[in-house]
């Protein structure tokens, strides 16, 4: 298992932060590496929803925590040719309260198992690339979320 999350204060009140991140249409707006995503079926816990990512690889995935306004994770796994079922990857965005009135405390998990030990060491050396990604999708939601 890889673990990388990172974390940022936003300027939007936690139901304006919730309205961007709950929206499946919404992750190509602000989640660094998407290109696509829709809604396949179901709302909240167990809905379930295709990722393309901006190297054109689909990923159906699945809320698997959901905790309206604070909480959503999904998991996706990769769909297609060549596409390995023990391979996943886990995203969780946790919305707090900030210590300003109006602040939002946004932490971004990503959680990835790679399929076998080969891609786990490439995984390993690109963890610096992952950490700028999530910084990346903080500062494009921060961007959302103000504008809300």
């Amino acid at each position: 298992m890889i673990l990388v999350e990172r974390s940022a204060h936003v300027m939007a009140p936690v139901e304006a932060v919730w309205d961007v991140v709950q929206r499946a249409e919404q992750l190509p707006a602000w989640l660094a590496g998407v290109r696509a995503a829709e809604v396949l079926s179901g709302e909240g816990f167990g809905r379930r929803q295709l990722v393309q990512a901006g190297r054109g690889a689909a990923h159906e995935a699945e809320v698997i925590a959901y905790q309206e306004p604070t909480l959503i994770g999904w998991r996706e796994r990769a769909k297609g040719a060549g596409a390995r079922a023990e391979a996943r990857t886990e995203i969780y965005v946790q919305l707090t309260p900030g210590e300003k009135e109006g602040e939002t405390v946004v932490r971004l998990i990503v959680v990835r198992w790679p399929a076998g030990p080969v891609k786990a060491a490439l995984l390993r050396l690109g963890l610096r690339r992952v950490g700028a990604d999530l910084e990346d999708s903080l500062a494009r939601l921060t961007d959302l979320a103000a504008v809300g």
